[in-house]
């Protein structure tokens, strides 16, 4: 007789409310810290709200002439100003509650954030979502530093990357426990990227949340162009994911690969691109290529001749639930996932045969045999890709980032 395994118990009788497999919660919880955070200086590093952005964008409007501007496009202003509004109420708590509890404060935006001021801070505390989380951790480049996020708006963002949501409305109680060690340390993996072989101006980043030619200061220089003496280390680690493919996504990407170091040769094959995500990426645009849907999986029972739908509660929605539950893995694993979109299987390709359009691994060699590719980090920083540049993507302790996880 067949015992389902506890993950599937759990989701078919609802007694796991947690987003997370078990396993993965008993994990994050092994490594207390004890000792509490120094936290005498402080970089907040605040949300860049789409009104600022605007403002910044058209800084020769009065702010009449840009309401007048907004309004006329047709943006809802009114709701621009309050979200920003919301988020700047939540920034000017925060600081002052820091302030109040003796901690020196400085605050920065995606402008002006990077370089010495995170150098000189104790603590790195992204105040926004996730992506401001992402901004703020992009700066940080050892795994000594502490980054701590608080949801500025849990109402509109998951904020997965952040403190939970009561601490927003509950900073002071948040700020003791860390000083007071009731917290444990989350070491979060991050991938490192090198450019092995590369040619002409490959290791000039792209910013693409800069779409009105908005400075980003903290990414140290590049030259312009590759060292040919030897390996390219990019100055950007991936806490979420690295994507490779060609730019327009309806043009087919010619990928070679190779896993684990290898010495055999690479696998020729033709795709939509390659994801290659942490644990801290498993749940965001991991989970979303590999979710299975409960449409595919009702569709399948009915081929065995199983009578379901995709209903809420359906034998087809739990088996789909327990499937896209197992795709997230732990934030501090060592191990990549990667997954080929669309990948290509006809009589030719992949050449090699047999590999798998996703899967786990600690090293990857990929070179791109692209027209005009990228390679993007995070969804916020790319550098060109095109054929003949080789990448080694893998995950080294040293990398990792310093976050926390509060105790109940």
């Amino acid at each position: 007789m067949y015992t389902p395994r506890s993950v599937f118990a759990n989701i078919c009788t609802g007694a796991s409310s947690s987003n997370l497999p078990s396993f993965m919660v008993q994990h994050l919880r092994q490594d207390a810290a004890g000792k509490g955070i120094r936290m005498d200086k402080v970089l907040v590093v605040s949300k860049f709200s789409k009104y600022e952005y605007e403002r910044k964008k058209h800084k020769h409007l009065n702010d009449k002439e840009l309401e007048k501007l907004l309004r006329k496009r047709g943006t809802n202003f009114d709701k621009l100003v309050h979200f920003h509004n919301i988020h700047k109420r939540f920034e000017e708590r925060l600081t002052y509650t820091l302030r109040e509890m003796g901690i020196h404060v400085e605050v920065q935006n995606k402008i002006k954030y990077g370089g010495e001021n995170v150098h000189k801070a104790d603590v790195i505390i992204p105040a926004g979502g996730d992506g401001t989380f992402l901004l703020a951790a992009s700066r940080v480049l050892d795994n000594a530093k502490p980054v701590v996020g608080f949801n500025s708006d849990p109402n509109r963002s998951e904020g997965y990357l952040c403190l939970p949501k009561q601490y927003t409305e509950n900073i002071r109680g948040a700020i003791e426990r860390l000083q007071q060690g009731h917290f444990s340390w989350l070491m979060r993996s991050r991938i490192r990227t090198t450019y092995m072989a590369c040619e002409g101006d490959n290791l000039r980043p792209t910013f693409l949340h800069d779409t009105s030619g908005l400075n980003e200061n903290g990414i140290p220089p590049l030259p312009a162009k590759c060292d040919d003496k030897g390996p390219n280390v990019l100055p950007v680690l991936a806490l979420n994911e690295v994507f490779m493919g060609e730019t327009v996504s309806a043009r087919v990407s010619h990928l070679q690969m190779k896993f684990n170091g290898s010495h055999t040769s690479y696998t020729n094959l033709k795709c939509s691109g390659l994801c290659v995500a942490t644990g801290t990426g498993s749940t965001s645009w991991h989970l979303s290529i590999n979710r299975l849907p409960a449409q595919s999986v009702a569709e399948l029972l009915r081929l065995l001749e199983i009578d379901s739908s995709d209903a809420q509660g359906s034998l087809a929605t739990t088996f789909a639930d327990i499937y896209n539950r197992n795709l997230i893995f732990a934030p501090d694993d060592k191990r990549m996932a990667y997954t080929i979109r669309d990948l290509i299987s006809a009589t030719v390709w992949p050449q090699p045969k047999g590999i798998k359009p996703r899967g786990f691994v600690t090293q990857m060699e990929i070179t791109s045999h692209c027209i005009d590719a990228s390679l993007v980090i995070d969804g916020g920083v790319s550098f060109k890709f095109n054929d003949g540049t080789v990448a080694l993507l893998e995950i080294l302790p040293e990398d990792a980032l310093r976050t926390v996880i509060l105790r109940d």
